[in-house]
Protein backbone atom coordinates (compact mmCIF):
# COMPACT_ATOMS: atom_id res chain seq x y z
CA UNK A 1 0.00 0.00 0.00
CA UNK A 2 1.25 3.56 -0.77
CA UNK A 3 2.56 5.34 2.67
CA UNK A 4 3.01 9.22 2.96
CA UNK A 5 5.26 11.13 1.12
CA UNK A 6 4.96 8.21 -1.93
CA UNK A 7 3.99 9.91 -5.48
CA UNK A 8 -0.06 9.29 -6.47
CA UNK A 9 0.10 7.34 -9.75
CA UNK A 10 -1.19 9.96 -11.60
CA UNK A 11 -1.29 8.45 -15.02
CA UNK A 12 -3.54 5.69 -15.00
CA UNK A 13 -6.81 6.08 -16.81
CA UNK A 14 -10.26 4.85 -15.88
CA UNK A 15 -13.44 6.16 -16.80
CA UNK A 16 -15.71 7.87 -14.69
CA UNK A 17 -19.61 7.29 -14.34
CA UNK A 18 -20.29 8.96 -17.48
CA UNK A 19 -17.75 6.89 -19.34
CA UNK A 20 -15.22 9.62 -19.73
CA UNK A 21 -11.63 8.78 -19.19
CA UNK A 22 -10.40 10.40 -16.52
CA UNK A 23 -7.07 10.21 -14.22
CA UNK A 24 -5.79 11.85 -10.89
CA UNK A 25 -3.08 13.69 -13.12
CA UNK A 26 -6.66 15.92 -14.29
CA UNK A 27 -6.53 16.77 -10.85
CA UNK A 28 -3.53 18.55 -10.58
CA UNK A 29 -3.52 21.65 -8.23
CA UNK A 30 -6.58 20.02 -6.03
CA UNK A 31 -6.53 18.12 -2.76
CA UNK A 32 -8.35 14.65 -3.44
CA UNK A 33 -9.71 12.75 -1.25
CA UNK A 34 -9.57 8.98 -3.30
CA UNK A 35 -11.81 6.32 -1.22
CA UNK A 36 -11.43 2.58 -2.50
CA UNK A 37 -14.46 0.43 -1.95
CA UNK A 38 -15.58 -2.91 -3.10
CA UNK A 39 -18.72 -2.81 -4.46
CA UNK A 40 -21.38 -0.39 -5.40
CA UNK A 41 -24.76 -0.41 -3.58
CA UNK A 42 -23.74 -3.17 -0.66
CA UNK A 43 -24.55 -2.06 3.32
CA UNK A 44 -21.02 -0.95 3.79
CA UNK A 45 -20.15 0.83 0.71
CA UNK A 46 -23.77 2.48 0.77
CA UNK A 47 -23.32 3.88 4.44
CA UNK A 48 -19.48 5.11 3.25
CA UNK A 49 -21.25 6.28 -0.13
CA UNK A 50 -23.34 8.31 1.91
CA UNK A 51 -21.04 9.92 4.33
CA UNK A 52 -19.10 10.84 2.03
CA UNK A 53 -22.33 12.72 0.63
CA UNK A 54 -23.92 14.08 3.72
CA UNK A 55 -20.38 15.80 4.37
CA UNK A 56 -19.91 17.09 0.89
CA UNK A 57 -20.27 20.82 1.36
CA UNK A 58 -17.73 20.66 4.33
CA UNK A 59 -15.34 19.02 2.07
CA UNK A 60 -15.73 21.30 -0.72
CA UNK A 61 -15.12 24.08 1.98
CA UNK A 62 -12.10 22.42 2.54
CA UNK A 63 -11.05 22.19 -0.45
CA UNK A 64 -11.07 18.84 -1.33
CA UNK A 65 -12.50 16.97 -4.23
CA UNK A 66 -13.51 13.58 -3.09
CA UNK A 67 -13.84 9.95 -5.81
CA UNK A 68 -14.89 7.08 -4.99
CA UNK A 69 -13.03 4.11 -6.68
CA UNK A 70 -14.33 0.51 -7.10
CA UNK A 71 -14.07 -2.38 -9.61
CA UNK A 72 -18.11 -1.61 -10.80
CA UNK A 73 -18.34 -0.44 -14.38
CA UNK A 74 -19.55 2.89 -14.77
CA UNK A 75 -23.73 2.04 -15.22
CA UNK A 76 -23.33 0.38 -12.44
CA UNK A 77 -22.19 3.54 -10.87
CA UNK A 78 -24.64 5.48 -12.67
CA UNK A 79 -27.10 3.86 -10.96
CA UNK A 80 -25.67 4.02 -7.49
CA UNK A 81 -24.83 7.81 -7.68
CA UNK A 82 -28.48 8.21 -8.74
CA UNK A 83 -30.31 5.63 -6.33
CA UNK A 84 -28.48 7.49 -3.22
CA UNK A 85 -27.97 11.16 -4.55
CA UNK A 86 -24.15 11.28 -4.38
CA UNK A 87 -22.46 14.46 -5.09
CA UNK A 88 -19.65 13.18 -6.25
CA UNK A 89 -18.21 10.98 -8.77
CA UNK A 90 -17.59 7.72 -9.13
CA UNK A 91 -14.37 5.73 -10.89
CA UNK A 92 -14.86 2.40 -13.08
CA UNK A 93 -11.58 0.77 -12.10
CA UNK A 94 -12.68 -2.79 -14.22
CA UNK A 95 -9.31 -4.02 -14.75
CA UNK A 96 -8.02 -3.22 -10.79
CA UNK A 97 -5.14 -1.17 -12.36
CA UNK A 98 -5.88 2.34 -10.22
CA UNK A 99 -6.66 0.53 -7.12
CA UNK A 100 -3.51 -2.03 -7.39
CA UNK A 101 -0.97 0.76 -8.03
CA UNK A 102 -2.40 2.17 -4.91
CA UNK A 103 -1.99 -1.12 -3.23
CA UNK A 104 -5.63 -1.44 -2.23
CA UNK A 105 -6.68 -4.75 -4.68
CA UNK A 106 -5.37 -8.08 -3.53
CA UNK A 107 -5.94 -11.48 -1.79
CA UNK A 108 -8.66 -11.21 0.70
CA UNK A 109 -10.71 -14.02 2.71
CA UNK A 110 -14.35 -14.86 3.84
CA UNK A 111 -15.49 -17.34 5.18
CA UNK A 112 -12.38 -19.16 4.62
CA UNK A 113 -12.86 -18.39 1.00
CA UNK A 114 -9.96 -16.93 -1.11
CA UNK A 115 -10.53 -14.66 -3.21
CA UNK A 116 -8.99 -11.03 -5.08
CA UNK A 117 -10.87 -7.71 -4.38
CA UNK A 118 -10.31 -4.36 -3.52
CA UNK A 119 -9.79 -3.27 0.27
CA UNK A 120 -11.89 -0.73 1.73
CA UNK A 121 -9.05 2.34 2.12
CA UNK A 122 -8.84 5.69 1.67
CA UNK A 123 -5.43 8.39 0.22
CA UNK A 124 -5.47 12.16 0.58
CA UNK A 125 -3.38 13.37 -2.49
CA UNK A 126 -2.00 16.70 -1.85
CA UNK A 127 -2.10 19.45 -4.77
CA UNK A 128 1.53 18.29 -6.13
CA UNK A 129 0.23 14.41 -6.56
CA UNK A 130 2.15 13.04 -3.06
CA UNK A 131 0.00 11.12 -0.12
CA UNK A 132 -1.00 13.31 2.54
CA UNK A 133 -2.22 10.69 4.80
CA UNK A 134 -3.31 7.00 4.29
CA UNK A 135 -6.30 4.89 5.74
CA UNK A 136 -5.63 1.42 5.52
CA UNK A 137 -9.01 0.10 7.10
CA UNK A 138 -11.89 2.46 7.31
CA UNK A 139 -15.51 2.58 9.06
CA UNK A 140 -17.50 3.15 6.72
CA UNK A 141 -20.07 5.20 8.44
CA UNK A 142 -18.02 7.44 10.54
CA UNK A 143 -14.94 8.07 7.88
CA UNK A 144 -16.16 11.10 6.27
CA UNK A 145 -16.17 12.91 9.60
CA UNK A 146 -12.67 11.33 10.50
CA UNK A 147 -11.24 12.78 7.56
CA UNK A 148 -12.73 16.30 8.27
CA UNK A 149 -11.08 16.03 11.09
CA UNK A 150 -7.95 14.87 10.20
CA UNK A 151 -7.46 18.10 8.02
CA UNK A 152 -7.42 20.61 10.13
CA UNK A 153 -3.74 19.41 11.11
CA UNK A 154 -2.51 18.24 7.28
Amino acid sequence: MLKVGDLAPLDIMVKDQDGKPVSLKNLAGKKVVLYFYPKDDTPGCTKEACSFRDEQADLKAAGIQVIGVSGDDEKKHEKFIAKYNLNFPLWADVNNELSSAFGAYGEKSMYGRKYMGIFRSTFIIGETGKILKTYPKVKPEDHAKEILEDLKTL
